[in-house]
């Protein structure tokens, strides 16, 4: 998990352990003495206010709380005991089985960075979601799949979620959608386990998301309207974007710009470049050999000032940015992307993450 610090095991607590856990009689996990309240987290960059909750069951917590931890978008998971009876399980306890705890995690995420619609499809690539209370080797009523929601209009995409993946299947999805009853914090031990213990027992292969796709969502960038966008950018601004004028060379702004960081529409914030793929093509404009994902800009021809050109615009924005030429670096792909500045936002790699772009870090790196 990336805000969390490590804890300090406890000297007198040996955890050698070859599995995360198996059916209810196997006491491979041990429980720590004393259980904790809270975990000690490096301060979000993102407001806590503004992310959104999720918790998800899925067999052995470990795995899941690793797996989710990884995503593109999610800030923080915990590991837990969801939707039993009783309050302040502890592991022996939910190892029992009498009292119907599912081990749980605890995910929250930015919905500006991942939808929950993605974040249900990955959860649905690492189970199976016709096993009755049984993960991987774990049996019991504790590794029962679940999605428990707090926001009730979450209820309606979760259900949708599971229906599509029921196509997927002869036999019935067995996962529960229910509201989140109740949830506490697993022994301190058990929190960011795969981190403290690289090798060890995961049920799931990490390694499905070792090469994320870029996904960038045009609704989370709606276009303001004209009126909007006067108040909102400059003359030089509206004159290029939504009157398709072009700047001077060698005078505005970006053209000669080396900083990490990404290119984001003026008018909506949608992330159209990456300063990795900006070079200097001297032109005066800045240059750029491809888009972050081909989705981003739409083409149109151009046979304005008796010429024959590509007009390259942004997608949500449906602004002008300027023209694509076929006459950039033949090893980077060939393409010049010739883009006003006045068209564009930069957003340093520093403050990626405080402007929710950090889910596109890995466009810069």
């Amino acid at each position: 998990m990336r805000n969390v610090t490590l804890a300090v095991f406890l000297a007198a607590i040996v955890l050698v352990l070859s599995a995360c856990g198996a059916i209810s009689t196997d006491h491979t996990r041990q429980d720590a003495k004393t259980a904790t309240t809270a975990k000690v987290n490096k301060p979000a960059p993102i407001p806590d206010s503004e992310l959104r909750d999720l918790y998800l069951a899925g067999g052995c917590f470990w795995g899941v709380e690793a797996y989710m931890s990884r995503i593109n978008g999610v800030y923080d998971v915990t590991s837990g005991y969801a939707n039993g009876e009783g309050e302040n399980p502890t592991y022996k306890d939910v190892i029992r089985g009498d009292r119907g705890f599912a081990e749980t995690v605890h995910v929250k995420y930015d919905p500006k960075q991942v939808t929950l619609q993605k974040l249900l499809a990955d959860y649905f690539r690492v189970i199976d979601p016709t096993s009755m209370n049984k993960q991987g080797n774990d049996q019991g009523v504790q590794y029962r799949t679940g999605i428990y929601y707090t926001n009730a209009e979450d209820a309606e995409v979760i259900q949708q979620a599971v229906t599509e993946e029921q196509e997927k299947y002869s036999k019935p999805i067995v996962t529960e959608v229910l509201p989140l009853q109740n949830y506490y914090l697993a022994e301190e031990y058990h929190q960011d386990y795969l981190e403290k213990n690289p090798n060890g027992y995961c049920h799931i292969d990490l390694s499905i998301l070792d090469d994320q796709e870029i996904v960038i969502d045009p609704l989370q960038y709606p276009r303001p309207t004209d009126e909007q966008l006067k108040m909102k950018l400059t003359e030089a601004q509206y004159a290029v974007a939504v009157n398709n004028d072009t700047e001077h060379a060698f005078t505005n702004e970006y053209w000669d710009n080396e900083e990490p960081g990404i290119y984001v529409d003026v008018a909506t914030g949608e992330p159209l470049f990456s300063s990795r793929d900006k070079y200097d093509s001297g032109c005066g404009w800045p240059s750029f050999t491809k888009p972050i994902i081909a989705e981003v800009v739409t083409y149109h021809e151009d046979t304005s000032f008796g010429m024959v050109r590509t007009e390259v615009r942004s997608r949500a924005g449906d602004i002008h940015l300027g023209h694509v030429f076929d006459d950039g670096p033949a090893d980077r792909g060939g393409k010049r992307y010739c883009i006003n500045s006045a068209s564009i936002q930069f957003i340093p790699a520093d403050q990626m993450d405080k402007e929710h772009y950090g889910y596109l870090i890995s466009a810069v790196e």
